[in-house]
């Protein structure tokens, strides 16, 4: 590397490292996740259930013949996640299930 740099980039590339090398080291440790990150805190809210209506599941299916291949029986249990399947995607030719008509 040292080759290829002229003097007052490897002057600049040593101040920037040394730089952002240093730059913590006077700070306190600031803790994110609490003591116990994978408990959840007393009184957060929660989804206890989730009920997908008619509308739901027929924009997720579009495009697909029945019998629904298993594959897509994940959507049962989808939550409240995003998924791609109740969206349209990209135009012809990559709309395989003629979302854009």
């Amino acid at each position: 590397m040292s080759k290829f740099l002229s003097l007052g980039a490897k002057v600049f590339v040593f101040v920037a490292v040394s730089g952002v090398c240093t730059g913590q080291a006077g700070a306190e440790a600031v803790v994110v996740g609490g003591v116990t990150p994978a408990v959840r805190p007393a009184g957060a809210p929660a989804i206890n259930a989730v009920h997908y209506g008619v509308e739901w599941y027929r924009k997720g299916l579009t495009g697909v013949s029945e019998p629904y291949p298993k594959s897509l029986y994940f959507m049962d249990n989808q939550g409240e996640w995003y998924t791609p399947f109740t969206r349209a995607g990209m135009p012809k030719p990559y709309d395989i299930r003629n979302w854009h008509k």
